[in-house]
């Protein structure tokens, strides 16, 4: 098997404004990927919920978004990177319900269920990354049996 082929963008995340940015370009190259709604929605939440989570913990930081192509599958790679605090208990901070802010305690874990794969990184004072992956999924076999 060979390599993925991959282009990238690379995207600030410093404010509000850059958040929705990110989550129209997620979406729109989920798209044109192939990409099905559901998976777009997925997709944009969790690029959603970890770009908030490295402007409102990490100070800001960047998104880089790689389109990947194998053969003749396609897959989107998204890193949100920031240079903030770090992360001092991961695995605290990946159980749901907890939160050092104001929400709701479910960015990291809910985006790892959105998509299907998902690493961190993190040094306590020298920031975070966070990758996701997800392929376009294709068509559901068809039903068989029932009309």
């Amino acid at each position: 098997m060979h390599a993925p082929s991959a282009s990238t963008t690379r995207l600030p995340i410093g404010s509000d404004a850059d958040l929705a940015w990110v989550r129209q370009q997620v979406r729109q190259t989920a798209a044109e990927l192939g990409f099905n709604l559901v998976q777009q929605t997925k997709l944009v939440t969790a690029a959603s919920e970890l770009a908030r989570n490295a402007l409102v913990h990490g100070g800001g930081g960047h998104m880089k978004m790689t389109a990947l192509t194998e053969g003749a599958h396609h897959g989107l790679r998204l890193s949100f990177v920031d240079a903030g605090p770090g992360i001092r208990d991961v695995e605290l901070a990946m159980t749901d319900g907890y939160t050092t802010g104001n929400g709701l305690g479910m960015g990291l874990s809910g985006a790892r269920r959105l998509v299907k794969e998902f690493t961190l990184d993190t040094r306590p004072g020298q920031g975070t990354t966070v990758t996701i992956a997800d392929w376009v999924s294709g068509l559901p076999a068809p039903r068989t049996g029932a009309p």
